[in-house]
């Protein structure tokens, strides 16, 4: 499984907002792509994918800016991920369906089905408030080592 581009911005930009999210305020879209060191102008096309799908909220204005739509506990990495990819909510294509149908049924019983299932638990287990959790983990333990 690949995911793409896209869907690692998307998940590394809703941990940042959630990072944020204490504060109250509105995060600007310019403020995260210079903390994440990703295009404004490509993190705001991931941004309307992200809102449509009602994980963001967006406030208009001079205080304007993003913020989560609900709890970092109530956002899943799966809920992330399948709001920008397409591939991991498709379901696999006949391989070779047409002249050997036993062999594909077989393949989607005992390989594709299994698989996605297994992707979209995993994802679902994950929520946005772990991530923040072990990035601040990360963040704590990485620091120590650099003052050692």
């Amino acid at each position: 499984m690949r995911i793409s581009v896209k869907g690692r911005y998307a998940l590394a930009a809703v941990v940042e907002i959630a990072r944020n999210a204490g504060s109250g305020e509105n995060i600007a879209v310019i403020n995260i792509a210079q903390t994440l060191g990703i295009s404004k102008i490509y993190l705001e096309q991931v941004f309307t994918q992200l809102k449509k799908s009602g994980i963001l909220l967006s406030v208009k204005g001079s205080k304007g800016g993003y913020q989560l739509s609900r709890q970092t506990s109530k956002i899943t990495a799966w809920e992330v991920l399948s709001a920008l990819e397409a591939a991991l909510v498709e379901r696999t294509e006949d391989t070779v369906g047409e002249n050997a149908p036993e062999i594909e049924s077989a393949m989607k019983e005992l390989v594709f089905m299994p698989l996605d299932t297994m992707i979209m638990e995993l994802l679902s287990k994950v929520t946005v408030q772990n991530l923040l959790d072990n990035s601040e983990k990360q963040r704590t333990e990485h620091a120590f080592m650099l003052n050692m």
